[in-house]
């Protein structure tokens, strides 16, 4: 059974949750759990949406978290779950242990040419570096 998919209704996913039908209704008030709709506007919930109904429940009954602290609390696990997976897949794309950016002699930061994604990442020199740095000595002699 696909986790994601909508199919309980308030009541249902109510019972399941263990809640009053009421408090769903307030918890997708403000934005806590989100259930699909169908055309006529009735709310649809998943068993995804059951699992986070009885956490929400969790952190407010056991923990005592307020709500407003609860719906932080699940934004950041939802940005940390996105930020894993962002990881993971540059994980695929690096070779352990190499390097893909280097600082060259002036400080600038470089593509690594021995890395391949250097081939696809053109050098950019960071906004915070002074030009007369990036210049090399003969620039700097005729400025100052």
């Amino acid at each position: 059974m696909d986790e994601d998919a909508k199919i309980y209704v308030i009541s249902v996913a109510a019972q399941l949750a263990g809640m009053h039908p009421q408090t769903l209704r307030q918890y997708d008030r403000l934005g806590l759990v989100q259930p699909g709709r169908t055309r006529g506007g009735v709310r649809r919930y998943s068993h995804r949406d059951i699992q986070m109904l009885r956490e929400v429940q969790r952190l407010s009954q056991d923990e005592g978290v307020n709500l407003a602290g609860i719906k932080r609390i699940l934004e950041l696990e939802a940005e940390a779950r996105q930020l894993r997976r962002q990881v993971d897949f540059l994980r695929t794309l690096v070779d352990p242990g190499r390097r893909v950016f280097r600082a060259d002699p002036t400080g600038n930061v470089v593509a690594d040419r021995l890395h391949p994604l250097a081939e696809t990442t053109p050098p950019r020199r960071p906004r915070w570096v002074p030009r007369q740095l990036t210049a090399g000595p003969s620039a700097r002699h005729r400025d100052g």
